[in-house]
């Protein structure tokens, strides 16, 4: 079993001219990944770009808070249903540009959208950025008619793996874990039980430690699976297992 990508970008405009080219040393390296909606437009370039070893989560970020409105909902409703696509996402919170997407509709657009997994039987694909309370206040009041999810990118203390735990989340880590200056982030996942543990990318973005500063892309993501092995004191292969394995269950693949 080889390693996967749960969080990836591939429909970016960022890799408009060479998108084959990575996505075919994507399918070398990797079992599998998945490709992740951002806007109605992202999510069905997504759903376009799906094929053997490809898969997809249809969603809304916060910083598009009005796309999630009835119209919205249909359309995803609509992309959910196709073969290979695995779970709503990317959806949350993110407070981290004050003048981004007012609060409220954020948080509208949330619930909207967590409604619509709960009703699809979809799993979930979190971000949060600096919006930590508001977020888990939110989960509490919807977590158990969900089936699960991923707290993306994490980037959360030991104590917020826990509420994560509490809401049968899976943690994923991206290529900021590998930073020098990311031992807070190292100590994190050495809270995060194997059988929750998740890999991914955010391609183009957050390129590890070895390629920082390159444009992300799927393929790079055993640097970050390397690190974490190595937080775990556990051999690679181990883990590339675990974390696979957990994410084939979560998605249903």
């Amino acid at each position: 079993m080889g390693l996967v990508d749960t969080h990836c970008h591939l429909q970016s405009e960022r890799f408009d001219e060479d998108r084959a080219a990575v996505l075919r040393r994507a399918l070398d390296a990797l079992d599998w990944i998945v490709l992740i909606g951002d806007t109605l437009e992202s999510s069905q370039a997504a759903v376009d770009l799906l094929q053997n070893g490809v898969y997809a989560a249809v969603g809304v970020h916060p910083y598009h808070p009005e796309q999630a409105d009835g119209e919205g909902i249909k359309r995803l409703r609509a992309l959910a249903g196709v073969t290979r696509v695995v779970a709503i996402g990317e959806i949350g919170l993110d407070y981290y540009r004050y003048n981004e997407a007012p609060r409220d509709l954020q948080q509208r657009a949330f619930r909207a959208q967590l409604e619509l997994a709960a009703e699809l039987n979809l799993p979930v694909v979190i971000h949060n950025r600096d919006s930590q309370d508001d977020l888990a206040a939110i989960l509490d009041e919807h977590y158990v008619s969900l089936c699960g999810g991923i707290m993306h990118c994490f980037s959360g203390d030991a104590a917020f793996v826990e509420r994560c735990l509490l809401w049968d989340f899976h943690v994923s880590f991206a290529g900021n874990v590998t930073f020098p200056k990311a031992q807070a982030l190292r100590d994190a996942a050495k809270a995060v039980p194997m059988n929750r543990l998740l890999v991914e990318t955010d391609s183009p973005y957050l390129a590890p430690q070895p390629v920082r500063g390159k444009r992300c892309e799927p393929a790079f993501v055993r640097y970050t699976a390397e690190t974490l092995a190595t937080v775990k004191g556990i051999e690679v292969d181990e883990l590339t297992a675990q974390t696979t394995a957990n994410a084939r269950a979560l998605f249903r693949i």
